[in-house]
């Protein structure tokens, strides 16, 4: 049973296509003024509309732009004279779903309305189909895009083993995170940080180093502080991994998480007041993941045992990170590392090495 709505003036005629239709177990609504149709079309949710366009003035025309302006999605008969091919014809050029003529053959009408409900079924089956490809491609897509970041995830550990077999990856991650999704709440940044800004700097963060691949054992493996030259050359490691994430994207196509990657791998050693490296960069002129990879990098640093420093505690760790509010860090990521520091020291903990 389909629930269907007439809109004609004349009342006779009404009767009629009531008759018709209701012989075939329809739930027919019967209108003979348009001033509430509208209503109730949101009310009633009828599967087919019937509007009558056989009077000079024009109302069933002006009654389906309405339906159309409100972009309700339901087929539309128009009820034309049989000798008024002008108006049988605009009715389909306007968008009408189909014309019916009167007088009226039952026959005709029952075979019209039957049309349009069969094919209603066939478009519910068709969006359920649809939907149940859009799900599985997407499975599909995640399923790539998992394996695809656990590739790149090993790359980045493979790169890191040469000088640390520790947990410092995931640390990096984490601290990352925690850091994006605090200052997501800030007025500072909450426009440019959003869900995947923080699922990109999640996945993008453990490339920073990637770049010290190129740097030669006896730098990267010395026991000792680097001689000046020996520092000058350490510094190149930001150039050669955003090279090779540029390669990386240029590619296989641009990946926002690989161009994250290659801002933060170029960028991560730049200092708020300008005397980092490799450009000096200053300010908001450094791009806003490495901004936040910065504070991640030196916490884990300074948290960890080097050949030429012991590891420093979480208070002293916490007090130099503050202490470079305005110097080396931003200094509204610098707040937000005071405000999540426990969260911090906690992932050291968890993800020790």
């Amino acid at each position: 049973m389909a629930k269907i709505l007439i809109l004609d003036k004349n009342v006779a005629d009404l009767k009629v296509l009531e008759s018709i239709l209701a012989k075939e177990g329809n739930d027919v609504i019967s209108f003979s003024e348009n001033d509430d149709v509208l209503s109730l079309i949101y009310e009633q949710n009828p599967k087919v509309v019937l509007i009558d366009n056989t009077t000079n003035d024009g109302l069933g025309y002006k009654l389906f732009e309405i339906i159309k302006k409100e972009r309700i999605s339901l087929p539309v008969i128009f009820i034309n004279k049989s000798d008024d091919s002008y108006n049988i014809v605009k009715s389909f050029d306007i968008g009408g779903a189909d014309s019916i003529t009167k007088p009226f053959i039952a026959s005709e009408v029952k075979r019209r309305i039957a049309t349009q409900l069969q094919l209603q079924i066939l478009q519910n089956d068709l969006e359920s189909q649809k939907e149940t490809l859009n799900q599985t491609v997407q499975k599909q897509v995640q399923e790539v895009t998992a394996a695809q970041m656990a590739t790149i995830f090993s790359l980045a550990k493979l790169a890191q083993s040469r000088d640390d077999s520790g947990m410092h990856l995931e640390r990096i991650q984490r601290y990352c995170y925690i850091l994006a999704e605090d200052l997501s709440k800030t007025s500072k940044y909450s426009k440019e940080i959003d869900e995947t800004f923080i699922k990109n700097i999640l996945h993008a963060s453990p490339l920073h180093d990637i770049g010290k691949v190129g740097i030669p054992d006896r730098i990267l493996l010395k026991p000792a502080r680097l001689s000046f030259e020996e520092f000058e050359i350490m510094k190149t490691h930001t150039l050669i991994g955003a090279e090779t994430l540029e390669l990386v994207n240029y590619k296989f196509g641009d990946n926002s998480f690989i161009e994250m990657g290659i801002k933060i791998a170029l960028s991560h050693h730049e200092r708020w007041d300008g005397k980092g490296y490799p450009h000096k960069l200053c300010g908001e002129a450094i791009p806003l993941p490495a901004r936040i990879m910065a504070i991640a990098d030196v916490y884990d640093a300074l948290r960890n045992r080097k050949v030429y420093k012991s590891s420093y505690s979480k208070e002293k760790t916490n007090s130099i990170i503050i202490e470079g509010t305005g110097t080396q860090f931003d200094p509204v990521i610098a707040a937000s590392f005071k405000r999540v520091a426990d969260k911090f020291d906690n992932i050291f903990n968890e993800w020790t090495d």
